[in-house]
């Protein structure tokens, strides 16, 4: 999600939530756990759709249509990488959580604490999490509408990003920006599942949907001029998109062992702030669009 609000006389008027907030909406990012039931939550064929908002939500269910509830489960965590994180861990270890109350009622062990402690001692996997308990979810998206940089995601299309990177992680010095992967604190990167994101694209195209790759940035001020998208693009020159959630999804994701996607519908070229120029309803149609296909990439 990339910030917006729109005067109420715009032709291009926009759900009536993304008028609420500069924070494209009044979501408490509060997740609501009895829309995830046990029984959804035992397959390790779903997937869970992490939006910002309700209107994201909306457009997403919209796209995904009757059979959604078959593979899928979507939810609004909330504005910004830290809710989106919060949210996408809480649905996650509440899928865990359900799956291990299923195996103790038929008669298997789950696994101790010390024995997670242990495995998280020893284990080359992504998270501490990982592997603790089989994942109730075969891959986590983050699917919102942003910003796109001009010349590489038009507004109006779309993005599945390559990587998502938290691009303003890290400390300002007197020369310049380091990131956290500089300083030596962490990875500021998470890599997408690369051969979904390119059958993704694939599909998209096909259907006759402009999409790009590249990076998808994210950043907890939405950018709102050209020396900051200048800036940002010398950090992360393939970026593409813009957003707000996608890094804290997929490193939520990436601790339980999870692969992420991010995809962007553009409503706004990444620069100075022209609410004018913004489309956001062109960009949650965009949006449902994917959805559409994202069905049918994910279950066939």
């Amino acid at each position: 999600m990339n910030e917006h609000r729109q005067d109420k006389d715009q032709n291009n008027k926009p759900n009536a939530s993304f008028e609420n907030s500069g924070h494209h909406g009044d979501s408490t990012g509060e997740i609501n756990t009895s829309d995830i039931s046990p029984v959804k939550a035992n397959s390790s064929q779903r997937v869970l759709i992490v939006t910002a908002v309700d209107a994201e939500k909306d457009a997403v269910l919209r796209g995904l249509g009757d059979t959604a509830a078959e593979h899928f489960d979507v939810i609004a965590a909330g504005v910004g990488p830290a809710s989106a994180a919060a949210g996408t861990a809480a649905t996650l270890a509440y899928a865990v959580a359900a799956a291990s109350t299923r195996a103790l009622a038929q008669g298997s062990t789950a696994p101790s604490p010390s024995d997670v402690a242990q495995a998280s001692a020893t284990s080359d996997g992504p998270g501490p999490l990982a592997g603790a308990v089989s994942p109730a979810y075969m891959l986590v998206i983050s699917a919102g509408i942003g910003g796109g940089f001009p010349g590489r995601a038009d507004v109006g299309s779309l993005v599945v990003a390559d990587a998502m990177v938290a691009a303003d992680l890290g400390s300002q010095t007197p020369d310049g920006f380091l990131s956290v992967d500089e300083l030596g604190f962490g990875s500021s990167i998470v890599a997408a599942d690369a051969e979904l994101a390119a059958r993704l694209r694939h599909e998209l195209q096909r259907a006759g949907l402009a999409v790009s790759g590249g990076t998808a940035v994210t950043v907890s001020t939405a950018t709102g001029t050209a020396e900051t998208a200048a800036e940002l693009l010398r950090r992360v020159p393939d970026a593409a998109a813009e957003g707000m959630e996608g890094f804290g999804v997929a490193t939520a994701a990436q601790q339980f062992g999870v692969p992420a996607l991010e995809l962007r519908a553009i409503s706004n070229a990444v620069g100075p702030r022209d609410r004018d120029a913004w489309r956001i309803k062109d960009a949650l149609d965009a949006l449902q669009a994917a959805s559409s296909i994202l069905r049918e990439v994910i279950t066939s």
